[in-house]
C-alpha cells in the first residue's frame, strides 16, 4: 500500500514540474522579439536570466532547511505560487528593471519548488530506485520544456506578451492541485537532520558543504551549469540574428531536442545508471556535450543545426539526474541540505553563465559556443580527477 502511494506522490511531483518547466519554456521563443520592445538584446538577456539565478542562489539553502522543517508540500505549492505571479509581472513589464525584478521573484520560486520536489523524490525512493525516480522526475521536466516553446510559439500569434499569462496560469493551476491531491507524507529520509546545519545564511552553508562526501558533485554541478546557460542564454537570440528564425523556428528545434530527451529519460536512464553506473554516464556526456557546442558556429541550415541542438539536449538530460542521483546516495539523512546546497551551485553557475554569455554575445555571437565547450571540458577533467582521488562508493 505504501509503495503504491510513493508511486501515486511521484506522479504529482512529475506533473508539478511538467507545469512549471512548461511554463519556463513557453516564453523561450518569444523573448528576442519581446526584448526588443524595451531596445535591449544580449547582454540584457543574459542579466535577466542571471536574476533568476541570483533568487534561486539566495534562498535555495533556506528552502532546503525549511522543506526539511516544515515538509515539502509546503514549500512546493509556495514555490508554485510565487511563481505564477512572476510570470504575471514580467508579462505586465512597462520598464527594463520591472523585467529584472520579476525573474529575480521567479528565482525564488524556483527555490522553493525544486529542491523540496528533488528531495521528496528521495524521501519516497529507495537506493536502488533513487536513479529511476530521478529520472522519471528529470523526464517530467524535459517534456514541459519542450512543449513549452512549441505552445509559446503559437501564443506568440495572440501577442508577445500572451505566453507569460499562460505560464502564471499553469502553476497556479498546479499549485491547487499539489495543495489538494499530493500527498503530505514524512520526511523519511531528512527526519533528524544535523542541527549546524540549519538556520545558517547561505554563505555559512556553502562553507560547510566543503565538508560533505558530495562537495565535488557540486563544483561539477556548479561549472557544468556554468556551460550550459551559455546555450540558454544565447541559443535563441543566436538563430535570431544569424538564420532570422521566428518564434516558431526557435519552438521547433527546441521541441524536438526536448522529445529526445524525455524518451531518453523514461526509458535510457535507468538501465544505463545501472549497467555503466552514474559516474561514467556523466563523464561521457560532459565531453558529447562539449563537442556538441562547438559544432553550433561550424553548421549552417535549419536541419543540421536541429540535429546538434538535438545530441547538445540529449547529452545534458543524462547529465543531470546522473549529478542528481550521486548527490543524493552520498546525501545521507540530509536530504534537504544537500538538494538546497544541489539548487544553490547550480544557480550560482546558471547565475555567472548568463551575465558573461551575454556579454560575450554582443562582442562574437560564437564566443558564448567556444566557452561553453571550454568549461564543459574542464567539468569532464574535475570530474575525472575525483573519481580517481576519491573513489567515492555510491
Amino acid at each position: 500500500m505504501k509503495k503504491k502511494s510513493n508511486q501515486y506522490a511521484l506522479y504529482i511531483l512529475m506533473f508539478n514540474m511538467f507545469i512549471a518547466m512548461a511554463g519556463i519554456g513557453l516564453v523561450i521563443p518569444v523573448m528576442p522579439q519581446y526584448l526588443e520592445t524595451f531596445g535591449v538584446a544580449g547582454q540584457a538577456l543574459g542579466f535577466i536570466i542571471a536574476s533568476f539565478a541570483l533568487g534561486q542562489f539566495l534562498f535555495s539553502p533556506l528552502a532546503g532547511d525549511l522543506s526539511d522543517s516544515l515538509g515539502r508540500k509546503k514549500l512546493i505549492i509556495v514555490g508554485l505560487v510565487i511563481f505564477s505571479a512572476s510570470q504575471l509581472w514580467f508579462g505586465m513589464a512597462t520598464h527594463e528593471w520591472m523585467l529584472y525584478c520579476a525573474r529575480f521573484v521567479s528565482g525564488i520560486g524556483g527555490a522553493f519548488l525544486i529542491p523540496a520536489t528533488m528531495a521528496f523524490v528521495a524521501d519516497i525512493t529507495s537506493l536502488e530506485e533513487r536513479g529511476k525516480g530521478m529520472g522519471l522526475l528529470g523526464a517530467s521536466m524535459s517534456l514541459g520544456f519542450m512543449i513549452g516553446p512549441a505552445i509559446g510559439g503559437f501564443l506568440a500569434n495572440v501577442s508577445l506578451t500572451f505566453p507569460f499569462y499562460m505560464a502564471a496560469l499553469a502553476a497556479i493551476l498546479s499549485s491547487i492541485v499539489s495543495f489538494f491531491i499530493l500527498p503530505d507524507i514524512k520526511n523519511a529520509v531528512s527526519a533528524n537532520p544535523p542541527e549546524e546545519k540549519k538556520r545558517q545564511d547561505i554563505f555559512v552553508q556553502m562553507k560547510n558543504s566543503v565538508k560533505t562526501p558530495y562537495f565535488m558533485m557540486l563544483i561539477i554541478i556548479f561549472v557544468f551549469s556554468f556551460g550550459i546557460a551559455n546555450f540558454q542564454t544565447t541559443f535563441s537570440l543566436y538563430v535570431d540574428h544569424k538564420y532570422n528564425y521566428t518564434p516558431q523556428d526557435i519552438a521547433v528545434v527546441l521541441t524536438v531536442g526536448g522529445f529526445i530527451g524525455v524518451i531518453v529519460q523514461t526509458v535510457v536512464v535507468d538501465k544505463l545508471f545501472k549497467r555503466f553506473g552514474e559516474i561514467n554516464v556523466i563523464l561521457t556526456n560532459l565531453v558529447v556535450a562539449a563537442f556538441a557546442f562547438l559544432l553550433f558556429f561550424l553548421v549552417d541550415g535549419f536541419w543540421l543545426v536541429l540535429l546538434v541542438a538535438s545530441i547538445f539536449s540529449t547529452a545534458t538530460t543524462l547529465i543531470r539526474p546522473a549529478v542528481n542521483t550521486v548527490v543524493s546516495k552520498l546525501a545521507g539523512n540530509e536530504q534537504g541540505f544537500a538538494a538546497g546546497m544541489n539548487n544553490a551551485y547550480m544557480s550560482l553557475g546558471n547565475m555567472i553563465g548568463p551575465a558573461l554569455a551575454g556579454i560575450f554575445f554582443d562582442i562574437n555571437i560564437n564566443f558564448p559556443f567556444v566557452i561553453g565547450s571550454v568549461i564543459l571540458l574542464f567539468s569532464w577533467g574535475l570530474t575525472l580527477v575525483w573519481v580517481k582521488k576519491k573513489n567515492p562508493v555510491i
